[in-house]
């Protein structure tokens, strides 16, 4: 890939990272505000006579719509902000019980239930000691199994062709406000939004909304041969100015909230898998009781509860009611999370799935509802609650439409689909929107408009997003302000670009940067043109890029996978002070298709010159001769092709959504000689792919495999130099225990694997289930070396490999055997930092290495 789609990734990857941040900064920290009083009453519940857990128990507060059952281990928690004084308490079997509680406050309550008195002309003898758990012989799991053997039927895919209107609506809100926090000085230019409650959606909870988006669709679907398309009729949402970047945002969050569809095998939610409970592994997974039966429109139903094997596995707990007319199908589906479970973040969630019936008989999604409880602690009084509802109409199967309804992209959106009136909403919307929801947008409108709002987020968008906006020109990022290294010494830098505030067509970026120690100026400016009028960042991407570069750069450390002057990459191990100065000339256009194949036809003219203590010297007549720099002249092609790919978009990012699907990229550069200066004619092949595998309870893998190949003679410089890491941050695309410039080749092929566990194996450890750390692995393994043609030893004119001040080589080329590396590691210490012990296993001869080193990385994930 070329070096301005590799910057380019890089800093979307900074910036995916700071937007996480901001997100977590925005909805998990509300505790500036006072909270309203609680009443909250937790317990378990037991048999009175055997002592024994009762699970699935039904408790609710008196004369309210508030209640929930009991877990597999008999125990509740229920809690509301309205004053209730009684609990009331169901269970089949057992007399209803009513329990006096004192409201506002927390309080421990355990049940003690007695059976009915027509159980007592029966005389049943138990050892006391629960029965253990088993698959064999049980009715709820050969009605599971039932479930499962039929899923492919009960799909919509299974129909010839199906259609449908969809209506989407995402809303955050803030959890139990104090109805007097608007009264305080500091929050009353804010009373407007904070008296903004909705207490009726959620009982026992009071939510303040502050953010809303909806979309309104027609969706097409053909089975032979298959395509899905999706119109978008209208889509609104709030805007938070410049500040934040809605679209991006938006495509964020329903990235979180994924469609959730049961009967696949896997769910995702919270960039994770869950094991469905209908998967077909779910009787090894899951535990199964048949807990009722009910009649819902003449249909007979058997309701199923199902709790985790392990509490601490993504895994649901909940209950699926199947249907009994042969096609057991799932007729509606409550799902939730177990308290111990190893999700970050998230306090609680359910997901509620409805069906309705099909003129044939079988069922299809007519509603989803998943509601989260964000927040950094588990306290309940605080923190975020989102709400994803999805309100399917309209639904029609085996309808054949002309074959021009599939034609053209995957998704279409309507011109007018932004600017629908107020009328048109009320009219076409498949829901209804609260009291509280239908003043966000005016609310979030007024809050732009307060200047102490934009003071403060101008403060957080240069602390997390790196940039300060100026409306058509924004200066960043602000890590890159200060760094060092030996060869600069202390580094200051100061840069920034165009918005599409000031043209859609034109983009403009700019740095400048001064070293004090080799008192030299380094900077950067580039001009792009985009041909389809849209936003460079927006796919399908369509420019004309023409740049020019004076700077520094490590060889086999490029920009593109490491950001030099990140101030916190400037701490570095070993020996680090063979550098370059580099004058890099470019013109790039880029084109992709909405197949998602793209391509990249480059010109670049490229000096580098020897810096620190780098030289470049070759043997002619056995004179030693330095050369002061070396240029080349390139013509580049390189091809993408990214099946389904799909992006976080910002408008001036964006950050592909990791999927199933491989990206495979190849490369093409010929080395022009006599033009522009160029010194040598040669050609380069390089591809590579990359695979991310969802390996649902073992977690996932990411996975590159990569070749190259340098077809005539070039000097060392020119070579392929591995991507090495000398920083004490763990790098999944380098080679962390390689130093700098340590290899060159001009054939080589490499392999890398970095596996997450996401705990698989901790859970079941009591220690690091409470810790709730995660277990990581990695390999990787380069083969490779250099060829005759280019051996400096064989031909003294090329440039000779460098020797430190002893003679004692730094540069290698590699031998039969493959450099080998690999690493063990726990993530998810104090929720957002992995470490890795990292091994190299060969070339252990080389000077200045390390066998063994300890890495760490900074991620924020759920």
């Amino acid at each position: 890939m070329s070096f301005y789609l590799h910057n380019c990734i890089r800093r979307m990857m900074f910036k995916s990272i700071y937007s996480k941040i901001f997100v977590l900064t925005l909805f998990l920290f509300p505790s500036s505000l006072a909270f309203a009083q609680l009443t909250k009453v937790s317990g378990t519940v037991t048999d009175a006579k055997t002592k024994q857990t009762l699970p699935f128990v039904n408790v609710s507060f008196v004369n309210s719509t508030i209640g929930i059952t009991s877990s597999e281990d008999g125990e509740y928690v229920l809690q509301s902000t309205e004053p209730y004084s009684q609990l009331k308490v169901t269970y089949e079997g057992y007399k209803t019980v009513i329990i006096a509680i004192e409201p506002g406050k927390e309080q421990v309550v355990n049940i003690r239930l007695s059976p009915e008195s027509q159980q007592l002309n029966e005389v049943i003898i138990k050892s006391g000691k629960k029965p253990k758990y088993r698959n064999k012989d049980n009715p709820a799991v050969e009605l599971i199994r039932q479930v499962i053997a039929n899923k492919e039927k009960n799909r919509p895919e299974s129909y010839a062709y199906v259609q449908y209107k969809e209506y989407d609506k995402m809303q955050f809100s803030l959890i139990n406000i104090s109805p007097t926090v608007s009264d305080k000085k500091f929050f009353r230019k804010y009373k407007f939004m904070l008296d903004n409650k909705d207490s009726t959606t959620i009982p026992g909870m009071s939510l303040l909304p502050i953010y809303l988006d909806e979309k309104l669709s027609q969706n097409y679907y053909r089975k032979t041969p298959e395509k899905k398309k999706t119109i978008m009729l209208a889509q609104k949402g709030v805007n938070f100015g410049n500040y934040l970047d809605n679209e991006g945002l938006g495509q964020y969050f329903k990235h979180l909230y994924y469609d959730v569809d049961i009967y696949s095998n896997n769910i995702f939610l919270f960039t994770n898998q869950f094991l469905s409970p209908i998967a077909d592994a779910a009787p090894t997974f899951y535990k199964f009781f048949i807990t009722d039966t009910v009649t819902v429109n003449n249909a007979k139903l058997v309701e199923l509860s199902f709790t985790p094997r392990n509490t601490t596995d993504l895994l649901f707990e909940g209950k699926i009611y199947i249907t009994l007319d042969g096609n057991y199908a799932v007729q509606k589906a409550v799902l939730s999370i177990n308290k111990n479970i190893n999700l970050n973040f998230v306090k609680r969630m359910q997901v509620d799935l409805s069906f309705e019936q099909n003129p044939d008989g079988r069922y299809h999604l007519s509603k989803s509802t998943i509601r989260v409880d964000f927040g950094l602690t588990n306290n309940k009084n605080k923190g975020t609650l989102g709400i994803r509802t999805i309100t399917f109409k309209d639904y029609q199967v085996n309808k054949a439409l002309p074959d021009t309804t599939y034609d053209g992209p995957a998704q279409v959106v309507y011109d007018e689909a932004n600017s629908r009136t107020d009328e048109y909403w009320s009219q076409n919307r498949l829901d209804t929107l609260t009291k509280a929801e239908s003043k966000v947008y005016h609310n979030i409108d007024t809050l732009k408009t307060i200047a102490s709002y934009r003071r403060t987020m101008d403060v957080l968008t240069l602390l997390f997003a790196g940039y300060k906006s100026f409306g058509p020109f924004e200066i960043g990022p602000a890590n890159t302000f200060y760094s060092f290294n030996p060869i600069e010494g202390l580094r200051l830098r100061f840069g920034g670009r165009t918005t599409p505030e000031l043209s859609k067509r034109y983009y403009f970026e700019t740095y400048a940067a001064y070293g004090f120690k080799d008192e030299r100026w380094k900077y950067f400016l580039s001009a792009t043109y985009s041909i389809n009028n849209k936003s460079i960042y927006r796919f399908p991407q369509n420019y004309l890029r023409a740049s020019f570069q004076r700077d520094t750069k490590i060889p086999g450390a490029s920009l593109q996978f490491v950001q030099e002057d990140n101030f916190l990459l400037s701490f570095k191990r070993g020996t680090n002070d063979k550098y370059l100065y580099n004058d890099f000339y470019r013109l790039d256009y880029v084109h992709e298709f909405l197949n998602h194949f793209s391509y990249n036809l480059g010109f670049k003219k490229w000096t580098q010159s020897p810096a620190g203590s780098l030289y470049f010297i070759n043997d002619i007549n056995n004179i030693p001769n330095i050369i002061h720099d070396l240029t080349t002249t390139e013509a580049t092609v390189s091809l993408r092709y990214a099946p389904n790919e799909q992006f976080y978009q910002g408008k001036i990012y964006r950050v592909p959504i990791p999927s199933k699907y491989p990206v495979l990229a190849i490369d093409y550069a010929a080395g022009l000689k006599n033009v522009l200066g160029g010194q040598y004619s040669y050609q380069s092949l390089h591809f590579r792919i990359d695979k991310h595998f969802y390996l649902s309870q073992l977690g996932y893998a990411d996975g590159t495999v990569e070749a190259g190949h340098i077809f005539g003679q070039v000097p060392y410089p020119l070579l392929s130099i591995p991507r090495a890491n000398q920083t004490y941050s763990y790098d999944i695309n380098t080679y962390n225990l390689m130093n700098f410039l340590e290899f060159a080749n001009d054939h080589y092929e490499s392999i890398s694997i970095d596996q997450h566990f996401n705990g698989f194996f901790f859970n079941k450890i009591p220690l690091f289930k409470r810790l709730k750390w995660r277990e990581t692995v990695s390999f990787k393994a380069l083969w490779g070396g250099v060829s005759n043609e280019n051996n400096p030893s064989l031909h003294p004119a090329l440039y000779q490999f460098p020797v430190d001040g002893n003679g004692q080589p730094i540069a290698y080329a590699l031998g039969r055997t493959p450099y080998v590396e690999g690493s063990v590691g726990v993530e998810n210490i104090f929720k957002f930092i992995r470490v890795d012990l990292v091994r190299r296993f060969n070339y252990l001869d080389h000077p200045d290495v390390t066998k063994w080193g300890i890495r760490t990385r900074v991620d924020f994930n759920f």
